[in-house]
C-alpha cells in the first residue's frame, strides 16, 4: 500500500479509550478508537476553487469517519483524475491518486488482496463515466467491496469547462459552442443496470442527508455507489439550484425513506404512484389518489426494476429528483468469492514446486530454437 505523493503517512491513532466497539475491529479486542474529524485532516493545503462543493463533501466525510471506529491506517481513498480526485491528499489516511478512469480497477486489486482495509473510491462524472466507464460498471457488477463516491457537477472542471457525460442535452460549453448533441448518462440508472447492490444519491450542501447516506454505504458489504450532486461555481454554477433553493426544493426533491410512502412537497402534496395499466412510476397530486395507491419505498427489493423506475423520474430540468438510498440488497462480494477460490485451491496443493512444474509443462508447449 502506497502513500499519496506529497502527503505524510497517517499519524499513529490517539490512545484508545475503554469503549466497546460496535463495528469494525479497532486493533484491540473489545476496544474502539476515539477519533475526531481533526484526526482525518491531513497537513496538505486544500486547493479547490473558493466556493466549490468539494469543500462541503470533504468536511462531511472527515466528520463522519470517526463514527466507523476504524484506525486510519486501515482506510484507503483511491481516486482517478479530476478536481474530485485531489480528495486523497486531504484525508489523513492512506490513499492513491491513480490513473484517469482506472480508480475502480486499482481499488479492486487492493480490496481483494487486503480484506482488512476499507477502500473508498472518489471520482467525478468525467473520470468515472467517460474514460473510466467500463471500469466502473465492471466493479459494480462484480460487487467488489468498495465505497464509490461519484461527484457529479455535470461539467469538466479540471480542464476548464468542457461538457461531460452528464451534461444536459444542448449544453453550451467551450467544447460545444452550438450546444451538446449528446444525451446524458443517468448515473443511478447506469449503476442499477450494472446490478450494483447499493445505489444512492445525495447533495453536497445537505450535510445531514449526505452523512446519512455515507453511513449506510459504509455499513454495506459489496459495491456501494453514491452519486453526489456537487456544484462547480466556476464552470457550471447553479446547476442544482432547483434542488437547493428554499422556494423550489420541496417541490423538486423526493426524499426516499425505507418503509415510508413516497410523498413530497411543502405539505406532502405530491406523491409517487404506479400508472394505471402502465409500467414505471409517475408523480401525482396526493389529494387525487387513494392512500393505498401511493408507493411505499422499499430499498431491499431484489429485482432492480423498481429502483430503476425511481431513477427515471427526474426530467432534464431535475424536477422530481429522488435522493436517498434507491437499492440495498445482499449478494456475495467478488472479494469473498475470489478468496474462497484461492483458499480451496491452496488446500489441494501438497507439493507447490511439483504442481507449478506440472502446470508449466501441461498442454501445448513450444521449443524456441
Amino acid at each position: 500500500m502506497s502513500e499519496i505523493q506529497g502527503a505524510s503517512p497517517p499519524e499513529r491513532p490517539r490512545t484508545a479509550r475503554n469503549r466497546t466497539s460496535s463495528g469494525a475491529d479497532s486493533g484491540r479486542q473489545g476496544v474502539a478508537l476515539t477519533l475526531t474529524a481533526k484526526d482525518f485532516k491531513s497537513d496538505q493545503e486544500v486547493r479547490w476553487c473558493p466556493g466549490c462543493g468539494d469543500y462541503a463533501i470533504l468536511a462531511a466525510v472527515q466528520s463522519f469517519m470517526p463514527e466507523l471506529g476504524i484506525p486510519r491506517e486501515r482506510i484507503v481513498f483511491v481516486s482517478g483524475i479530476g478536481c474530485s480526485s485531489r480528495f486523497p491528499y486531504y484525508m489523513n489516511t492512506y490513499g492513491l491518486h491513480s490513473i484517469h478512469g482506472r480508480a475502480p480497477a486499482i481499488a479492486t486489486g487492493l480490496s481483494v488482496s487486503r480484506p482488512d482495509l476499507q477502500v473508498w473510491v472518489v471520482t467525478g462524472d468525467g473520470d468515472a463515466l467517460s474514460i473510466g466507464g467500463n471500469h466502473l460498471i465492471h466493479a459494480l457488477r462484480r460487487n467488489v467491496n468498495l465505497k464509490i463516491l461519484l461527484f457529479n457537477n455535470r461539467i469538466y472542471g479540471l480542464t476548464k469547462g468542457q461538457y461531460s457525460p452528464t451534461s444536459e442535452l444542448g449544453k453550451v460549453t467551450k467544447s460545444t459552442p452550438a450546444g451538446s448533441a449528446d444525451s446524458p448518462f443517468n448515473p443511478i440508472s447506469l449503476a442499477l443496470g450494472a446490478e450494483a447492490s447499493f445505489v444512492a444519491r445525495t447533495i453536497d450542501s445537505d450535510r445531514k442527508h449526505l452523512q446519512g447516506v455515507l453511513r449506510s454505504a459504509a455499513n454495506h458489504q459489496g459495491s456501494a455507489f453514491v452519486e453526489i450532486y456537487q456544484n462547480c461555481n466556476i464552470f457550471n454554477d447553479g446547476a442544482f439550484d432547483l434542488l437547493k433553493e428554499p422556494d423550489t426544493r420541496d417541490a423538486a426533491l423526493i426524499r426516499l425513506e425505507h418503509g415510508s410512502p413516497i410523498t413530497f412537497g411543502t405539505d406532502g402534496e405530491f406523491c409517487v404512484v404506479h400508472p394505471p395499466g402502465g409500467f414505471g412510476l409517475e408523480v401525482r397530486e396526493t389529494a387525487s389518489v387513494s392512500p393505498t395507491e401511493i408507493v411505499v419505498h422499499d430499498e431491499t427489493v431484489t429485482e432492480p426494476a423498481y429502483a430503476f423506475a425511481l431513477s427515471r423520474l427526474p426530467a432534464l430540468d431535475l424536477s422530481h429528483t429522488p435522493v436517498g438510498v434507491f437499492r440495498k440488497v445482499s449478494r456475495p462480494s467478488y472479494d469473498a468469492l475470489v478468496r474462497t477460490q484461492v483458499q480451496e485451491a491452496a488446500a489441494k496443493v501438497t507439493d507447490p514446486e511439483r504442481e507449478f512444474a506440472s502446470l508449466l509443462s501441461s498442454g501445448d508447449t513450444w521449443t524456441i530454437i
